[in-house]
């Protein structure tokens, strides 16, 4: 049964809203001169690189429909590998490949497609399908994350990210998102991921939310939420709020996956980052976000900053 609640109780919570947000958040602490270092992915990349955050390897990219058919011949040499639109946005227009069978390529449900499906694909993006604004678009191409096997059993068919929010500095909240078989695979909470609450200063789970419910097991695999403790913790804080001295921007939503071998890594930036991440921790980002100003008030030391955000907001579950 869906149960309302008035705004008064929201603002009680400290739910952070989205026109609070725009105007508060993103308005007041992320100039839009520095907008296209996040919304396209390439310039991200690049930016990570040059500041030693670690970052999928480039494939290649596609910037022409003339390049198509010979981008498609190069991927022979990979079993695996993941092709974005450059300046895509909600996980929309990602395809996932993650073995072959003969010339043909299989995406992480187990569906073949062939090597027309991947041109086609390659088509739309450039044609701007997935693209902010319906724009004209580039892809790109990167190497499969193998994540960590201590996550394996919390996603189904896909790679599970952390979705830490950054605010001057201070790791304020985070969850990471597990994809099931509603979310094809992919690790968006509007298909049908769920999402994970995370204790900042623990990285154990504190609940697990799908469809705006909450649930205790993963849909698939079976596997219980609330015995989920991330590995790499203090490294993925670290990750992110590196980020912000990267972007010049105050307010930021990291993406981070965690790869069996090389650990955290940067998969992409977001300067209006979703507000389901309260839903997924129970609790409100207003009061947090308060305290986090005090923190960067204080010290402008990284891991000072990061060490009071994993006390004060450890406190606040």
């Amino acid at each position: 049964m869906i149960r309302f609640v008035s705004p008064s109780t929201l603002r009680r919570l400290g739910i952070l809203g989205m026109n609070r947000r725009n105007i508060e958040c993103i308005g007041s602490n992320n100039p839009r001169r520095f907008y296209p270092l996040v919304d396209n992915k390439l310039l991200t990349k690049q930016a990570a690189l040059d500041n030693d955050i670690p970052t999928p390897e480039l494939y290649g990219t596609v910037e022409s429909q003339q390049q198509i058919r010979g981008i498609v011949g190069r991927l022979d040499q990979f079993l695996s590998f993941v092709i974005k639109p450059v300046q895509g946005s909600g996980g929309k227009g990602i395809l996932v490949i993650a073995g072959r069978e003969g010339q043909d390529y299989v995406k992480t449900s187990g569906v073949v497609v062939d090597a027309a499906e991947i041109r086609r694909h390659l088509s739309n993006i450039l044609a701007g399908l997935y693209s902010l604004g319906g724009r004209n678009d580039y892809a790109m191409i990167e190497a499969l994350i193998h994540f960590d096997p201590l996550l394996a059993e919390y996603s189904y068919e896909g790679v599970p990210d952390v979705r830490v929010i950054v605010h001057r500095g201070v790791p304020v909240m985070a969850m990471i998102r597990c994809a099931t078989r509603a979310s094809d695979g992919k690790a968006n909470l509007h298909q049908g991921a769920v999402g994970v609450g995370i204790d900042i200063g623990s990285g154990r789970s504190v609940a697990a939310v799908q469809h705006g419910r909450l649930v205790t097991e993963h849909p698939d695999t079976g596997a219980v939420f609330d015995k989920l403790q991330l590995p790499h913790w203090p490294e993925i804080l670290d990750l992110a709020s590196r980020c912000v001295a990267m972007t010049g921007l105050g307010y930021l939503g990291v993406d981070i996956v965690l790869d069996r071998e090389r650990g955290p890594m940067l998969l992409e930036l977001n300067a209006r980052p979703g507000l389901a991440i309260q839903v997924a921790n129970q609790s409100g980002l207003r009061y947090r976000l308060a305290v986090a100003a005090e923190i960067a008030a204080q010290t402008d030391d990284q891991a000072e900053k990061i060490a009071l955000a994993r006390e004060r907001f450890s406190a606040m579950q």
